[in-house]
């Protein structure tokens, strides 16, 4: 499990662009986003959002209903500052996606880059489960993004659980169908490589 003790030692002590999940730009992501959720005004909640660039992107794509959710509050500053007077358009979150309980069928897209693959214990993930449940409308989009099978077995020195499309369907349930899958391979700033699958999951209507 990724604490919010380790989560503020790794921004308090590293540039956001020294963290192995750094991206310039979330590109994957932002294409998942925009074919999930056209319209502008769409409620998106990005889970683990912390420093990245993801929310920049969707500002400038033209979203207007943003909320970045991360357990660590030094990440999200670092966000807020970067974005200046933007800052202000978008709801930001400190808490622990597992201990929280969210508006209920609240968002239309439900984001988690990297969130998902480092809850090892299963209660984590089935409260994770429940959170998501609740917050997502009916017909919502969820897209998740984890270490696949063959990625690494680690990462910032904590141990995380790879999976395949089928078995993260497993995880999400029935009330879940996955739509599409894609491999990405994640060039980290030391120049070595990760693999991550991207699932999105539409939530059923009943």
């Amino acid at each position: 499990m990724l604490s919010k003790e380790h989560r503020e030692n790794v921004y308090n002590t590293k540039s956001t662009k020294a963290v192995s999940w750094f991206q310039e730009h979330a590109a994957l992501s932002l294409q998942l986003i925009m074919s999930s959720a056209p319209h502008t005004d769409a409620e998106i909640i990005d889970v683990g959002g912390g420093a990245s660039t993801l929310v920049d992107d969707l500002i400038n794509t033209g979203y207007s209903k943003l909320s970045v959710l991360d357990i660590s509050g030094t990440a999200l500053i670092v966000a807020q500052h970067r974005m200046g007077d933007k800052a202000t358009s978008v709801k930001w979150i400190e808490a622990d996606i597992t201990r929280l309980s969210l508006p209920k069928h609240h968002y239309d897209v439900w984001h988690d880059r990297a969130v998902f693959h480092f809850l090892t214990e299963e209660n984590d993930r089935q409260q994770y489960v429940a959170q998501l449940t609740q917050a997502l409308k009916p017909g919502g989009q969820f897209i998740v993004s984890s270490f696949a099978e063959k990625g690494p077995q680690q990462c910032s020195n904590l141990p995380v659980v790879r999976y395949s499309p089928e078995a993260l369907q497993g995880e999400f349930g029935e009330a879940f169908l996955l739509k599409e899958h894609t491999f990405e391979t994640h060039v980290t700033p030391f120049e070595t490589q990760q693999e991550f699958v991207y699932c999105r999951f539409v939530k059923s209507e009943g």
